[in-house]
């Protein structure tokens, strides 16, 4: 079967919708007709989604914390977590944490991080960074020899 022609059919007929919603009988659904509810996304589709939402969560960071990038790289993937975790307006608010961390103040920067709201809700990530973000160190858990 061509499956090209049968996208002509399928698409008009599902319309595309970029933001989930309720179909008709109440399935969460998403694209031309995804049904989340029953069918969820695959492991590549994950991916996909990941690698598309870190590109956006480092091009927020690059517009508005630009000096971000002089950071080291640790530190950079600490802010990349957070942006990532709280989304640029959220994490644009934790105004001493980023003036802690642009004047290379890593204690005040990492009391920061658990002095705040989004400590208290995320637990241990946030224990995680700030100890990273104090240290510079970060040794992935699936490098972390046993």
């Amino acid at each position: 079967m061509d499956t090209n022609l049968l996208k002509s059919l399928l698409k008009p007929e599902e319309g595309l919708k970029l933001l989930p919603y309720k179909d008709s009988v109440g399935k969460l659904t998403i694209g031309w007709g995804r049904n989340l509810s029953d069918n969820g996304i695959s492991r590549t589709e994950a991916e996909i989604f990941l690698n598309n939402d870190i590109e956006d969560t480092i091009l927020d960071l690059d517009q508005n914390v630009g000096w971000w990038r002089d950071l080291d790289e640790i530190r950079q993937l600490v802010f990349a977590d957070m942006c990532f975790n709280l989304g640029i307006p959220k994490f644009l608010e934790f105004h001493k944490f980023l003036n802690a961390a642009k004047n290379r103040q890593w204690q005040v920067a990492h009391d920061e991080m658990l002095n705040s709201q989004w400590a208290t809700e995320v637990g241990e990530r946030a224990i995680k960074l700030a100890k990273i973000f104090l240290t510079g160190i970060y040794v992935p858990e699936n490098k972390v020899s046993k």
